[in-house]
């Protein structure tokens, strides 16, 4: 059974248990994304004001992510789209608990290589999604 969750809610891993520290992570990952999403309506902008709309934009970027924890791994969602996953199991044969995955599509990553992991540096995230190899 997979649970639903937004940016500073409690994640609920496997067996609904409540890991503190993959939910500071995610919190932090979204705080990237953001500041990125900012540097791209700031580059957008061409050295104006922002517009109403980006400042809306903006303001709701956080709001708009969603975390869809299942056994296996956690699913990030941004306006209906994945942006994501992050291994949510320390029993995965190839990666780490927290590596970041590509979406291969709406329910499964591609598992060729971790983007990066959420305990460690996060400079490489997008807003639009983990970095390409």
């Amino acid at each position: 059974m997979s649970r639903v969750t937004k940016v500073g809610q409690n994640l609920q891993g496997p067996a609904g248990r409540v890991d503190p520290r993959m939910s500071r992570a995610l919190i932090k990952l979204a705080g990237v994304a953001k500041k990125d999403y900012q540097r791209f309506w700031q580059a957008s902008a061409k050295g104006e004001p922002l517009s109403d709309f980006a400042k809306d934009q903006l303001d709701n970027f956080m709001e708009s992510l969603e975390f869809n924890s299942g056994s296996k791994y956690i699913k990030v969602i941004r306006e209906n789209s994945v942006w994501g996953f992050i291994v949510n199991t320390e029993n995965d044969a190839k990666f780490k608990y927290g590596d970041i995955l590509k979406p291969a599509g709406w329910a499964a990553p591609a598992r060729n290589k971790a983007r990066g992991n959420v305990f460690e540096d996060l400079s490489w995230v997008q807003w639009t999604g983990p970095a390409y190899l």
